[in-house]
């Protein structure tokens, strides 16, 4: 390719960076990484650091400015080498998120040591308000911070703060991420709290790999009939038939196959998948070395979101130990079967939760999504068929493969097998995420989590995050399955659960959320691109308008919905409407409505 490179060079410390990760390799599929290490070093990508990253990977100019400036936790213009990302988003806002954001604001410039800027959910819903500090330099690292203040932030900012805290003082803050932490009956919860998530001694201890071992001495087609006999659908929205789409890779002709793990958790509420990555990572590993066994793949990625750099440190940390203990690599388990894990750091981009923008984003392209057919199972990573799976539906495959698909499917309901995670947040009284039987009914959750507060009533409660559904206190009996919030118009989602008392102001939850669809929308479509825009704009226009305006602007929103919802390329746009429609048809925001 006869590229055309600006005539500008890389500081030393860009092309050193750049090289460190590179190496000899010169694939497209590099660019993302590429980009990280530049922005680590230096705070953000100059001119001549892309310009050395197109020369090594042979990549126009044009298609990696584009890469680059697609996500929002990358720069392509100078700034401090401290940037602060304060959530605003649902959660975070219940709890303050505002205030601390309005005396941020009153502290005028932050100079050139750092500064801050509003971002959507971080993913610590249980634990707000949250911010991520991103520090560049030779010492660089990524933090979360948590129940934080203004004053907080600041002194992270300046002082400095540590990703990885020491596991006693995280302790108690585990416990109250997850309240059922030690509880009897727990399966996909039953190693949080109980087992150091660093060792993999530790894990082994208590019966870790033993299903990757029965697996290979079941073979492929054993594992999938199993896989399919215990009926799961998977996790993080769509609940497709995960036995399904085994088989569909595992006959597929064309060679090679792939594996991906979906951790790219965005989903504002939504925080279940971080936690499992944070506090059992080797039975992640476990899992998806598993679905490359009998789906017959030699590699397998996992896609992390980049706000959760504990995630991605532990994540990376167990599989290092895996491979040093045989567990991955050319000779799994002393089976001679070849399989291999590479993680991959997201950069900020709701869409790339989208399964086929996750998989551009991987080959470093922009994170938009394609049209479906062809669907991954044929043509997916590199065009080659590939398995996408969250982290929540692979974890589950271990108990499938260990106890069978009878006692898998005897928990849970006929149509909604085994148990169910879900994030709680919001205006409960004890959030986190917890774990409960198919079939258990939103108030049976509501009541683990407390209930809302002393003094308050309950308001409503959104079902799914932003692309969910609101349902009013007197929809709470329904059973959480996949059946039963399908009766009454709605759906699990990715199982986030927020929580609204009367003291909420529920215009201004609605307007966040067509902000984040506006901010959050790729483009790629005219629906979708168009639509999230004309919605936020119907409704800054119904907040401040009388209700003489009422009826034309909800037709209008009606009919943006609706365009919307039919014609986008992807679920973005198509459930970028779910939750505000639902509002203001059932609990009467801006202007009554009823049921038709």
């Amino acid at each position: 390719m006869d590229l055309r490179l600006p005539a500008v060079a890389p500081s030393d410390a860009d092309r050193a960076a750049v090289d460190a990760v590179l190496g000899s390799r010169s694939t497209r599929d590099l660019l993302l990484p590429a980009l990280h290490a530049v922005q680590r070093r230096s705070g953000w990508i100059s001119p001549g650091a892309l310009a050395h990253i197109c020369e090594r990977l042979t990549v126009p100019p044009a298609e990696a400015y584009g890469v680059a400036t697609f996500y929002a936790l990358l720069a392509t213009e100078e700034r401090p080498p401290v940037v602060v990302h304060v959530c605003d988003d649902l959660a975070c806002r219940l709890v303050g998120a505002e205030s601390v954001i309005g005396d941020l604001g009153s502290l005028g410039a932050t100079g050139e040591r750092w500064t801050w800027k509003r971002s959507p959910c971080l993913g610590q819903c249980e634990r707000g308000p949250a911010a991520l500090l991103q520090r560049a330099g030779e010492g660089a690292q990524d933090v979360v911070l948590t129940c934080v203040s203004a004053g907080s932030i600041v002194r992270a900012a300046v002082g400095g703060a540590d990703v990885m805290p020491p596991r006693s003082d995280v302790a108690a803050e585990l416990r109250a991420s997850v309240p059922q932490a030690g509880q009897p009956g727990l399966r996909l919860l039953r190693r949080v709290g109980a087992v150091d998530p660093t060792r993999y001694d530790a894990y082994r201890a208590q019966g870790g790999f033993a299903a990757l071992r029965r697996a290979l001495d079941l073979g492929a087609e054993a594992v999938i009939r199993e896989v399919k006999e215990s009926r799961i659908v998977g996790r993080g929205g769509a609940a497709f038939p995960m036995g399904q789409k085994w088989e569909a890779v595992a006959l597929a002709t064309a060679l090679p196959h792939y594996v991906i793990c979906n951790a790219d958790e965005s989903e504002p509420g939504t925080f279940k998948d971080r936690i499992l990555m944070e506090e059992d990572p080797f039975a992640l590993i476990e899992a998806v070395t598993i679905a490359g066994l009998v789906t017959g793949a030699e590699q397998g990625y996992i896609y992390i979101r980049g706000e959760y750099p504990l995630a991605l440190a532990r994540v990376r940390g167990a599989t290092l130990q895996a491979r040093a203990q045989g567990m991955l690599g050319a000779n799994v388990m002393g089976s001679g079967w070849r399989f291999d894990l590479e993680v991959r750091e997201g950069a900020g981009a709701y869409i790339c939760g989208e399964e086929t923008a996750l998989i551009n984003s991987i080959e470093g392209k922009r994170g938009e999504p394609r049209n479906k057919p062809p669907f991954p199972t044929t043509h997916g990573l590199f065009s080659k068929p590939t398995v996408v799976n969250n982290v929540e539906t692979l974890l589950n495959v271990l108990d499938i493969v260990l106890e069978g698909s009878a006692a898998f499917a005897a928990r849970g309901t006929a149509g909604s097998t085994g148990t169910k995670l879900f994030s709680v947040s919001g205006s409960v009284q004890r959030p986190g995420l917890y774990e409960v039987p198919f079939g258990t009914t939103l108030q049976e959750l509501l009541d683990l989590c407390g209930g809302v507060g002393a003094g308050r009533t309950l308001r409503a409660v959104l079902l799914g995050g932003a692309a969910g559904t609101f349902l009013r206190p007197d929809e709470t009996a329904v059973p959480l399955t996949f059946e039963g919030t399908r009766a009454i118009g709605a759906a699990l989602g990715s199982g986030a659960v927020l929580v609204f008392d009367d003291s909420v102001d529920l215009p201004g939850v609605l307007l966040r959320i067509a902000a984040f669809f506006r901010d959050e929308s790729c483009g790629q479509c005219v629906p979708c691109r168009i639509g999230t825009v004309r919605q936020e704009e119907s409704l800054r226009s119904l907040a401040a308008g009388g209700p003489a305006a009422s009826g034309a602007q909800l037709t209008r929103l009606d009919e943006i919905a609706r365009v919307m919802r039919d014609a986008s390329i992807c679920g973005l746009g198509q459930t970028a409407s779910s939750a505000i429609q639902s509002a203001l048809l059932k609990l009467g925001v801006f202007a009554p409505r009823t049921l038709p």
